[in-house]
């Protein structure tokens, strides 16, 4: 475990699980954050382009100013060097304190502790990944260079730990195990990984699940299409439904489906089964004949499914749920709604993990600068699109513990296939995203412009948050790396109704897929949303379980009386197609 990550990771070795590990999960689930790091707007918007590895070295600049404050500190450099070499001495004679962080679970093979070599090994590690932490600490950057120096440290620090070595003992355990098969096993593997992108360890195979067979299995038909999006309506499953639809938005990165993962783990399952109508929204994957489809025509999308769905229905209201990426088109929707007086339209409006202030919004946005936005704009404007391997790509270099060198121990040391598991094979059924929609989220984000009235425009109308009036339910993880829940709160703070917050005791993507009946499962709500986040931390209770429900109770005072539920699908508009469409195998 690192000592300079500001959050706490954990690995897994993931060997020996039955295939398609999801409802009814062994122990050795798949590390915690690698079900995190799969989203992250300000993450796509430069690295996809520019390749992950360029944010291994920080800009010039702010190495300068890294080594100039430590240059002019020869003190503190002295004292943390004294401190090291006295560590390592009684490393060396074995009355050293030190240890792995309890949660880290690279070294909790019996080996590490109880071989006097490798658990000297082990603690030197430690220790000087500590002091790179106490000597960032101690330069004292402002808070951009601090996130840019410590990330490059991380990974540096990562990458040397000595369990992604020939030392790490689950290595000649697995020689021994199998004879040595496990090194040519591994071998296979590493070329299978290196000779297409994604050129990272697999963290799923490429057949561990089928899509339509075991996930977005809920029953459902496509109703309507565009060259943009299908479409998707599900089938009741209670004689009774509410009378307002839901239309659900989800990411413009990534597949619909991490919205309906394998049974008893789907969202739309469940609120199928508590009797909500419930429609989704399906993006094509856009190649470089997309290449100009902007903010302007994913907002235009939205309101052409809003239009299907009361056409489905009947209703003339609806209620919109929108995911990470596509809450950002769904508030500027909103915003351009509010400008034409049209707002009543919306019966209510959640946004999940959505960031619509960039304000200090973690590392991601600290990293990014001027030079980087600027090539990596063009990179994708010649290309016409921004490509999902190179996402993948990005996403695993933003946690390499769990992403890379978990799966570096488990494929090419150990020699084994990774376990299978719903979310990370979503995670590498890759989209892309054009070159147009690339360029204004970039745009957008870096001039913070929606949280300045009028400086964002959708579809030709300037956009004002604060004219949302619409009561919003906004959700967020506390664990989560990649939309800070501070950053997801202020989300309330722009919007002119009435908000209710939940913090999830989850991450980025667990925070989603958060199904009742997890005993681990708690939220954080309050009864008003103050300016200071930390002010409604102080004043928050914690809920037992899953928000899923909560939000269904919410929803439902806003969704209308509850009607006979309809006995077909469609209403108006014809069947297309069976649920879960043809968009969603767009490869």
């Amino acid at each position: 475990m690192s000592q300079l990550a500001t959050s706490r990771t954990r690995s897994d070795e993931t060997a020996g699980r039955p295939a398609r590990a999801v409802a009814d999960r062994p122990a050795a689930d798949p590390p915690e954050d690698a079900t995190e790091a799969v989203m992250g707007l300000d993450m796509v918007l430069v690295d996809g382009a520019r390749g992950p590895l360029r944010r291994l070295v920080p800009p010039a600049r702010t190495t300068l100013r890294f080594a100039r404050s430590l240059a002019g500190k020869p003190d503190v450099v002295a004292r943390r060097s004294v401190r090291l070499a006295r560590e390592l001495g009684r490393i060396g004679v074995g009355r050293s304190q030190v240890e792995p962080n309890k949660k880290d679970r690279r070294f909790t093979d019996p080996a590490w502790a109880g071989n006097p070599l490798l658990h000297r090994v082990m603690q030197a590690h430690i220790a000087a990944a500590q002091t790179a932490a106490r000597l960032v600490d101690d330069a004292e950057l402002d808070w951009q260079d601090d996130e840019r120096i410590r990330f490059t440290m991380t990974n540096l620090v990562d990458a040397t730990a000595p369990s992604n070595t020939p030392l790490n003992p689950l290595l000649w355990k697995a020689i021994i195990d199998t004879g040595g098969r496990n090194a040519v096993r591994g071998a296979r593997r590493m070329v299978s990984d290196l000779l297409s992108p994604p050129r990272v360890p697999s963290m799923v195979e490429p057949d561990a699940f089928t899509v339509g067979e075991d996930l977005a299995v809920t029953p459902g038909a496509v109703v309507f299409r565009t060259p943009v999006f299908e479409l998707i309506q599900y089938a009741p499953t209670t004689p009774a439904v509410r009378e307002v639809p839901l239309l659900m938005i989800p990411p413009t990165i990534n597949k619909y489906y991490i919205a309906d993962l394998a049974p008893e783990r789907s969202i739309v399952e469940h609120y199928v089964s508590q009797g909500q109508q419930v429609f989704m929204m399906s993006w094509r994957n856009p190649d470089e004949r997309h290449a100009d489809w902007g903010l302007d025509t994913y907002g235009q999308a939205l309101l052409d499914a809003m239009d299907a769905v009361e056409r489905a229905t009947g209703s003339e209201r609806v209620g919109l749920q929108a995911f990470c990426s596509g809450g950002i088109i769904t508030a500027m929707v909103l915003a351009h709604l509010a400008a034409q007086g049209r707002q009543d339209r919306v019966s209510s409006a959640s946004f999940a993990v959505t960031v619509l202030d960039w304000a200090r919004a973690g590392t991601v946005a600290a990293l990014m600068d001027e030079g980087a936005v600027k090539e990596a704009t063009e990179k994708s404007r010649k290309k016409g699109y921004l490509d999902g391997a190179a996402l993948a790509e990005v996403f695993a270099w933003l946690r390499p513990n769990d992403l890379v060198w978990n799966y570096w121990v488990n494929n090419y040391l150990q020699g084994k296939p990774p376990a299978a598991f719903d979310i990370l094979y979503w995670n590498a059924d890759t989209t892309r995203m054009s070159a147009a929609l690339h360029r204004d989220f970039i745009d957008v984000a870096l001039g913070n412009s929606l949280t300045v009235p009028g400086a964002a425009t959708m579809l030709g109308t300037p956009v004002d948050l604060s004219s949302v009036t619409v009561d919003a339910y906004v959700t967020a993880g506390i664990a989560d790396h990649l939309c800070p829940w501070q950053a997801c709160y202020r989300t309330t703070q722009l919007l002119g109704g009435n908000s209710r917050f939940i913090l999830s005791t989850n991450g980025h993507i667990a925070s989603l897929v958060n199904p009742p009946g997890n005993p681990k499962s708690t939220f954080q709500v309050a009864g008003s949303t103050p300016a200071d986040p930390d002010d409604w931390l102080a004043s928050a209770e914690k809920v037992q379980g899953s928000w899923w429900p909560d939000y269904l109770t919410w929803l439902g005072e806003r969704s209308g009386e509850e009607i006979p539920a309809p006995e077909g699908l469609g209403g108006a508009l014809p069947v297309l197609a069976d649920a879960p469409g043809t968009y969603v195998f767009d490869k």
